[in-house]
């Protein structure tokens, strides 16, 4: 049940995030902020599910969630902050895509599918880095963690 859940979660906040760039009125910082809140909160849920069967996986997870809804709510409070993160935006972004890629591989090696989890993280992470570094749309990169979501939820949800 737990499982379907976080399953369903992610591929619910997987298409809001695919949504919203299509949708046109939403600010960059906003979206950046909409796409780091719901990861963390992806991430905040997984730790707590797995908790009991995997400690060190949890902890992780939990931890890059902490971190990760510091800094979206440090976003959605303060959009000037986006300005002055803007230059390093992409690689962040990218590099904590990456992080949560290789946490899934850590977390989900016992998993049929979690292997691709984890892979596709890496995968669309480095995507973000090289995308975020010669195009300037956000809704592109907004894509791709969305796309990230829902790769994860139909892999979670086929595997449990």
């Amino acid at each position: 049940m737990k499982s379907k859940f976080i399953s369903l979660l992610a591929i619910i906040f997987g298409l809001i995030i695919i949504m919203f760039p299509a949708l046109g009125f939403i600010g960059v910082s906003s979206l950046i902020s909409l796409s780091v809140l719901l990861v963390s909160i992806y991430l905040l849920v997984v730790g707590v599910s797995i908790i009991d069967y995997n400690k060190t996986g949890a902890i992780l997870d939990l931890v890059l969630g902490i971190i990760l809804l510091l800094l979206s709510i440090s976003l959605i409070f303060n959009p000037a902050l986006v300005g002055f993160l803007t230059g390093i935006t992409f690689y962040l972004a990218g590099i904590l895509l990456i992080i949560v890629g290789l946490v899934s591989l850590i977390n989900n090696r016992q998993s049929r599918y979690g292997f691709y989890i984890g892979i596709a993280g890496v995968v669309l992470g480095l995507l973000y880095i090289i995308i975020g570094t010669y195009v300037s749309n956000p809704m592109i990169l907004g894509l791709l963690i969305g796309i990230w979501l829902v790769i994860s939820g139909v892999l979670k949800l086929m595997d449990g």
